[in-house]
């Protein structure tokens, strides 16, 4: 491809479709929420393929799944469009924070004391608007690959992409049961013990999934695992159920209720980690991006251990 039709690969509007279409997962998700009819959409991305002279995604079932040509065309898009965001805020601010989009993709778990950090920023910035994607560790590092977000928030981040980080907070993982459950008048629970009650596990590409299965091999032991669920939420109703026992953040408890559950003493737990914000090395912050990471390293611990102290369980 010539560095002439590069110059031309579509407009503006053209990327911004495109990438609404990937943030969502479908033309119809993108037409809502850019107030289009989904034919513009389509119409719209049918240009630009055409300029580009590759297919940019396939429709498989209900789902949009993006072309290799795709993902470059999307990795683009988004760089030219900070780019353009990062030269707004420039001459319209001339170096004074008031307006902008800050974007944050982060794992299902921490998305219950995320909001305790936006809240304060939010309003000493009202006229910046977030976008927040959540989702489970394997869709936000695809999300990282491809560079689209200011930030990425990991509890168990990836080893094997150029990115800077900071750790941010301690995220311990303890066992829960449905509060009548015998497990739970015992001064003391053997992780063996543990093991043979029926277990509620995320879902594969799940960091909590992940620790907890580098934890139990470490130990030597297996779970008893009966369910798979893709959700936290799904899992504290069902051991509120007595459909069995699980292994969750602490901050899914503290932040997002814990009625009827209890937590279980079990000798060997919590499996210990910790919370950490990334980004890619490549890509130049913008100036709410700097703001919102220094707000984070200055602030938001502290916010959070106030919150915590809140709602302990």
């Amino acid at each position: 491809m010539s560095l002439r039709l590069q110059a031309h690969l579509g407009t503006l509007r053209q990327m911004e479709i495109l990438l609404a279409v990937y943030d969502s997962g479908s033309v119809s998700g993108a037409a809502e929420t850019l107030h289009l009819t989904q034919p513009t959409i389509s119409m719209q991305l049918k240009k630009l393929a055409d300029v580009i002279g590759f297919p940019l995604y396939n429709i498989v079932g209900r789902k949009v799944v993006f072309t290799e040509a795709g993902l470059e065309v999307v990795k683009s898009a988004t760089e030219i469009l900070d780019s353009f965001a990062r030269l707004e805020m420039s001459l319209s601010d001339m170096g004074e924070l008031k307006s902008g989009t800050l974007r944050l993709a982060v794992v299902t778990t921490s998305k219950y004391f995320i909001p305790h950090l936006l809240g304060p920023f939010c309003e000493r910035y009202p006229n910046v608007a977030v976008q927040l994607n959540v989702g489970n560790r394997q869709q936000i590092i695809e999300r990282l690959k491809q560079g689209i977000d200011d930030f990425y928030v990991f509890s168990h981040p990836p080893a094997d992409l150029n990115t800077e980080s900071i750790e941010f907070f301690n995220n311990p993982l303890v066992a829960i049961a449905q509060e009548n459950h015998p497990l739970v008048s015992q001064d003391g629970v053997s992780l063996a013990e543990l093991c043979e009650a029926p277990f509620l596990m995320r879902e594969n590409g799940s960091g909590t999934r992940l620790a907890i299965e580098r934890f139990m091999a470490k130990q030597g032991v297996k779970l008893n695992v009966k369910m798979t669920i893709e959700s936290n939420e799904a899992i504290k109703h069902s051991v509120m159920s007595g459909l069995g026992v699980s292994i969750l953040s602490a901050h899914t408890l503290a932040f997002g209720g814990n009625t009827g559950l209890a937590q279980l003493n079990v000798k060997e737990l919590p499996i210990n980690s910790n919370w950490y914000f990334l980004w890619l090395k490549s890509k130049r912050p913008s100036a709410i991006a700097q703001a919102f990471l220094t707000h984070v390293e200055s602030e938001g611990r502290e916010m959070l251990l106030t919150e915590l102290a809140k709602h302990k369980l």
